[in-house]
């Protein structure tokens, strides 16, 4: 047993040499010293009722909208009616309840080679583009920076990150909006609300082989060591963040693809911005990818990035 232990742990530290070597050449290559917050001239316009071009609007433009939802989207022509119907379905019904609630949903194309951009119109012919609008990348940048794009663009008061698989379901919205509430006073209208399954990790484990759990827990531990500590689950596609807090964080964020929600609550625990984290419903969606091992990777980038 202890022979079998100490072969483990071998593997383990020749694990961790490679991957350090592998982080090494990674970061060198891709390091940048400034966020990417290039738009194409077709990034800067989405369509309108009477199919005419019109500008987005900037986040540092006065509010006009009480919740922003940024949705990234790729290649996600057969997942996201089933998530954008739930979606509407939650904030119509909102609105009829309280008419004073003003909401826009923003579909971002991160460079989809199927109809996702198609998909997305056809919500926004369907409840109009003050509603609905869809920023169509015109390359692929990544989830990062499709959430950033999109973040760019809105006019709510409050901004919701939600992933385009519909994972975490709407109603889930009220019990973050509270986590935020709970934060205030906010200083100067800085707060984050993370939606969390660390409360589902046990029966995760159930489910997951030797190897998976211990590159989870390998990840965690990066979090915790490297960038990020008091929340359990980074990567949850389920944030709430006031408008200042959402302006602040996304102009900052390097990372473009995986594990850019760890650099963005780094920088959130840098700028002392305070974060709450709230449980939420979770389910398992076929085709989604597990890419802890390329987390762990993009940790020590992250970290390499932030420090250099």
């Amino acid at each position: 047993m202890l022979c079998c232990l100490c072969d483990l742990l071998q593997l383990l530290a020749a694990l961790a040499a490679v991957l350090l070597l592998l982080v090494a050449v990674i970061a060198h290559v891709t390091a940048r010293k400034m966020p990417n917050l290039h738009r194409h001239e077709a990034e800067k316009f989405f369509v309108g009722n009477n199919g005419e071009k019109k500008p987005f609007p900037s986040i540092h433009d006065r509010p006009e909208k009480d919740l922003s939802v940024v949705v990234p989207a790729y290649n996600e022509e057969a997942r996201l009616p089933v998530m954008m119907d739930e979606a509407m379905q939650f904030l119509e019904k909102r609105q009829k309840q309280r008419s004073s609630f003003k909401y826009e949903v923003i579909i971002v194309d991160d460079g989809s080679s199927d109809k996702t951009t198609q998909v997305a119109l056809n919500y926004s012919k369907k409840y109009g583009s003050d509603k609905v609008r869809v920023l169509t990348l015109v390359k692929n940048r990544g989830k990062g920076g499709a959430v950033r794009m999109g973040v760019l663009v809105s006019r709510g008061k409050i901004i919701l990150m939600a992933d385009a698989d519909g994972a975490t379901k709407f109603a889930d919205l009220e019990n973050v909006e509270a986590g935020l509430n709970s934060l205030k006073p906010w200083p100067d209208n800085l707060a984050i609300a993370c939606g969390s399954r660390a409360h589902l990790e046990k029966e995760s484990i159930a489910n997951r082989s030797m190897f998976r759990t211990v590159l989870m827990y390998g990840f965690h531990f990066l979090v915790w060591f490297l960038c990020v500590r008091g929340v359990r689950d980074t990567q949850c596609g389920f944030k709430l963040f006031s408008r200042e807090a959402a302006a602040r964080t996304f102009t900052a964020l390097h990372v473009d693809r995986w594990a850019f929600d760890v650099e963005l609550l780094y920088i959130a625990q840098c700028l002392k911005i305070p974060i709450a984290e709230i449980a939420v419903n979770w389910t398992e969606i076929e085709g989604k990818v597990d890419n802890t091992f390329l987390f762990c990777v993009v940790l020590f980038c992250i970290a390499y990035i932030e420090k250099f």
